[in-house]
């Protein structure tokens, strides 16, 4: 069957590259599609072997990675993190420069799953072991790692029923995958047994690396402080994917023109923040914001008048949208926001973390679709740190009556940072596998 997969991989392979290079030039950023390195050429001699290395596909496994990949330097390993796309590259950049100009890190892209060019990546780099992050199993890495004797672990693995019955469907192909991992270590018991179905041995519940990520002090202390200069009730729709941003923006518009009708001025006004997941909507949303009628700032037009500056609050006085199109800031809107809607859970695309938003304290609502985190929404549900709505207009008029009951915003605050809390150590059991697999090996760890 991978003998099979290959072939149709080869056969198939202008049309995907073709999709990849429309995905490019959508999104834009730095992809090399048909760069040497995603076929396995380096042009260089190999890299110094022995690095952990770490693959994070995109932008929200880089992320979650983080606390992982800092655990691993702190300990004095040499990490090589790879990705398949831009925005995940650019996370990687900007958070690791430092690592990357002393050489305790390395970055660059995973190469395509052909069989050449994944052996040609293992010779290459010669990892002492690999992390492949949440759900990353491609049937040629997995099989030129383990020709190239090197361990493979699943960390932070999840998946869905869905994903189950699809993975199922081609059992033949990926069961041997799944089954080739050294270590599964699952978010939750439900991930645990459907990994288990799936093929995987040696799986173990550790918990999500995303209940383990720092909070970014200096953000959260500048988007506090520029919510309290402006003065203004702030809701954030953060992470919105495709076909939710037309749904938010009609709601605001119904709430805003509501309020305008009833000359309502009981409290400070509002100020809605809607933050798409990816840059290629980005002109997409604004459009919407315009067509509605719906008064907006950029937000990399406040950084362009100096962030937190007098003139960037200013800029916010009486707009009515602030549309986030900045990377790397959530940390920022959810210290702005006194609530959090977190979008990809009210079309069914699976949910997006809304953790980060919990631990900062910020009472949070979700979709109905939320396949991706079902674990972590029927706790935080149970824990009383979120709620649930089933659309986007409902999700806005929740989020308002929040606004004008500062006793539940206070509790639900609280609870959300408690079951964080509380959910936290799942890095510190991957790490500690991680060492124990290499120290089986015979592998000699660094001096802390």
């Amino acid at each position: 069957m991978r003998t099979l997969y290959s072939l149709l991989l080869r056969i198939l392979s202008p049309l995907l590259l073709g999709w990849m290079a429309l995905r490019a030039r959508r999104a834009g950023g730095r992809w090399a599609v048909l760069g040497a390195t995603r076929f396995g050429h380096y042009g260089r001699t190999g890299d110094g072997p022995g690095a952990i290395w770490i693959h994070a596909v995109s932008l929200g496994e880089t992320r979650a990675a983080h606390p992982l990949i800092q655990a691993l330097l702190e300990r004095g390993h040499t990490v090589l993190l790879t990705h398949l796309t831009a925005t995940g590259w650019a996370e990687g950049a900007r958070v690791y420069a430092t690592e990357r100009a002393a050489g305790r890190l390395r970055q660059d892209w995973l190469p395509y799953d052909f069989p050449g060019a994944t052996r040609r990546f293992m010779r290459h780099y010669r990892p002492a072991v690999g992390v492949l992050i949440e759900r990353e199993v491609w049937p040629n890495l997995v099989h030129a790692a383990v020709a190239a004797d090197v361990p493979l672990v699943l960390a932070s693995a999840r998946m869905s029923a869905s994903s189950l019955r699809g993975t199922l469907r081609l059992g033949a192909l990926l069961r041997p995958a799944y089954g080739a991992l050294a270590r599964t270590y699952a978010q939750s018991l439900a991930d645990a047994r459907r990994l288990e179905r799936a093929g995987a041995r040696q799986v173990a519940v550790s918990g999500n690396f995303k209940f383990d990520l720092p909070l970014d002090s200096e953000r959260i202390a500048r988007g506090t402080g520029f919510a309290a200069r402006l003065g203004r009730r702030i809701v954030v729709i953060a992470s919105t994917r495709e076909g939710e941003d037309a749904l938010f923006v009609e709601a605001i518009r119904q709430q805003v023109g509501q309020r305008r009708a009833r000359g309502d001025d009981s409290g400070p006004p509002w100020l809605f923040m809607l933050v798409p997941r990816h840059p290629e909507r980005f002109e997409q949303a604004a459009e919407l914001l315009r067509a509605a009628g719906l008064s907006h700032v950029r937000r990399s037009r406040l950084l362009d008048l100096g962030d937190d500056s007098s003139p960037a609050v200013e800029a916010c006085r009486d707009v009515d949208v602030v549309l986030g199109d900045t990377l790397g800031e959530m940390a920022w809107y959810y210290a702005c926001a006194q609530v959090a809607i977190v979008g990809g859970s009210f079309a069914p695309l699976g949910g997006q973390n809304f953790i980060e938003a919990s631990a900062q304290g910020r009472p949070v609502l979700v979709g109905p679709h939320t396949a991706h985190f079902e674990q972590a929404v029927a706790d935080a549900l149970a824990a009383g740190a979120i709620a649930r709505a089933n659309d986007p207009d409902q999700a806005l008029r929740q989020a308002l009556r929040w606004l004008d009951d500062p006793a539940s915003l206070h509790r639900m605050g609280e609870a959300a940072r408690d079951w964080v809390r509380q959910h936290a150590g799942a890095v510190a059991r991957v790490v500690n596998g991680i060492e124990t697999l290499l120290e089986q090996r015979g592998r000699r760890l660094p001096r802390v």
